[in-house]
């Protein structure tokens, strides 16, 4: 057997899932309301399914390639130690003597590694392959606002493009609903792992995100359903969900502070008692999923990603942000950005764009290829996205193209621009920095091995490791999808 298949043979079944232990049943219990917005939201998130085991985390030494960190650093040649699950060390040459001990050595010279591939846009699992009619599970199209909503609740894991997907080099992902309402509901964000259910998927410790839209879209699904039919319908909509969503939140805080009084023996004898005064018995509020959400959002406990082309589409949404006192993470798609490049630096709004689409309808008709180029030229935060199922298999060709029309059009950007278009501006997105986005020691081992330079159309991964378990070979290749089984398609 080639080596190449030998290591990629060892490396995947040293993480295959380990047996599930079955646990005993829990035993039925009558579910009172939530007494607080923490306990509701801790109810909605419950595991029905764990996270599957996939075996120790690999202890491997990559040496002698090129280490791109995506933080400002090349080291060629270069190492790098995945342990337990994370980046123990890196840096140029040969790794020093001592803390790589019992590591397996692969030899990586002529090779490249980077940081795992993030891309914040993605409807995998919500518009699986293959494309159908039962499949379209990204847009609740009932009604402007969702907010209610979850992308995880209709995600397929056994989507044939999400394996697709790892195999281009992503390890982490952003599900959203569609754009076809003003507020869509939340996405999700998901490490790239097999697994019977989306919850299991869920990368640990990601903020909660939620899906806005602007422009074009609502109004068109909307205009003969009652409307939104006009951008300023648009606008009013989400003025009238957040009017509702202060009143629900303000309603909480009231009576969290009047049970906080509860201890306080002196605000305690003021107290009326019964369901109307405030006593220890008055009911709370009765816990809505879609005023919580928007609840969150004022309340900055979810990140925000809208949905927006035009300038003055994004400036307008800025301004409900601001009457409401909540931020935008990223604008997504912003085929305008480059427009507003000096507002969104300033108030730290990432642009998470494609590389060269355009022209596709009126409010795409200003895209340009060097939008990510002038957005980091201007201090702005760049992202390439795919919002396609075939575009997250060559994120790293998209951020290329968008970097060699920066390059041509003289503006000053570089590899490492480039490569955090793709990497550490989507953790920064996604609230996930801390965690992934750069080779950093402590980081998640999430990596990938390339062939060749990955800026490069030649190039493809060679193997992607996620929390140091190899989920990717381009030698031995697992089947993630039932759906392909048995079909003969491999």
């Amino acid at each position: 057997m080639h080596p190449a298949r030998t290591l990629a043979c060892a490396l995947l079944l040293a993480t295959l899932p380990a047996p599930l232990a079955a646990e005993p049943p829990a035993e039925d219990a009558p579910v009172a309301p939530a007494r607080s917005r923490a306990e509701g939201a801790e109810r909605s998130h419950r595991l029905v399914e764990p996270p599957i085991p996939a075996g120790d985390p690999l202890d491997v030494l990559l040496v002698g390639g090129t280490i791109m960190t995506a933080d400002g650093h090349v080291h060629a040649p270069g190492w790098v130690h995945l342990r337990d699950g994370r980046i123990a060390g890196l840096g140029p040459g040969r790794p020093p003597d001592g803390g790589t001990e019992g590591a397996r050595v692969v030899d990586v010279a002529g090779k490249f590694v980077t940081p795992g591939l993030i891309d914040t846009h993605s409807h995998l699992g919500v518009y699986p392959a293959p494309h159908a009619k039962a499949h379209s599970d990204g847009n609740e199209a009932v009604a402007p606002t969702t907010a209610g909503v979850w992308a995880e609740n209709a995600f397929w894991p056994q989507d044939p493009g999400l394996e697709r997907a790892v195999a281009g080099g992503i390890t982490t992902l952003q599900i959203l609903p569609g754009s076809a309402n003003l507020i869509g509901g939340r996405g999700v964000v998901l490490h790239a792992v097999p697994a019977r259910g989306p919850r299991a998927m869920r990368f640990p410790g990601a903020p909660e995100t939620v899906k806005m839209a602007c422009g074009e879209n609502p109004k068109r699904v909307y205009g003969q359903k009652g409307g939104p039919q006009t951008r300023m319908g648009n606008v009013y909509g989400r003025r009238k969900a957040f009017l509702a969503a202060q009143r629900y939140l303000d309603e909480w805080l009231r009576w969290e502070e009047k049970q906080g009084a509860g201890d306080d023996p002196k605000k305690k004898k003021r107290r009326k008692k019964g369901p109307k005064g405030g006593g220890d018995d008055e009911a709370p509020p009765e816990w809505d999923p879609a005023l919580e959400t928007l609840a969150a959002i004022l309340a900055g406990e979810v990140m925000v990603q809208t949905h927006c082309y035009r300038a003055d589409d994004m400036l307008g949404v800025l301004q409900v942000a601001e009457e409401f006192g909540f931020e935008i993470r990223s604008f997504h798609h912003a085929l305008e950005a480059y427009k507003i490049r000096d507002i969104l630096a300033e108030r730290q709004v990432a642009s998470s764009t494609w590389a060269d689409w355009w022209g596709f309808k009126m409010e795409a008709y200003d895209g340009i290829p060097y939008n990510a180029a002038l957005l980091t030229e201007s201090g702005a935060i760049a992202i390439i996205h795919s919002d396609s199922s075939e575009g997250i298999q060559r994120l790293n060709q998209e951020a290329s193209k968008a970097y060699w029309a920066g390059v041509r059009e003289g503006i000053e950007v570089t590899e490492n621009d480039a490569l955090r278009w793709i990497t550490a501006n989507p953790a920064w997105a996604l609230g996930i920095d801390d965690q992934v986005g750069t080779l950093s020691a402590g980081k998640r081992a999430d990596v990938v091995v390339w062939d060749g330079h990955p800026f490069s159309v030649y190039t493809k991964a060679t193997w992607v490791f996620v929390d140091g378990r190899l989920r990717w070979s381009i030698d031995e290749q697992p089947l993630w999808s039932d759906f392909e089984l048995g079909r003969g398609l491999r």
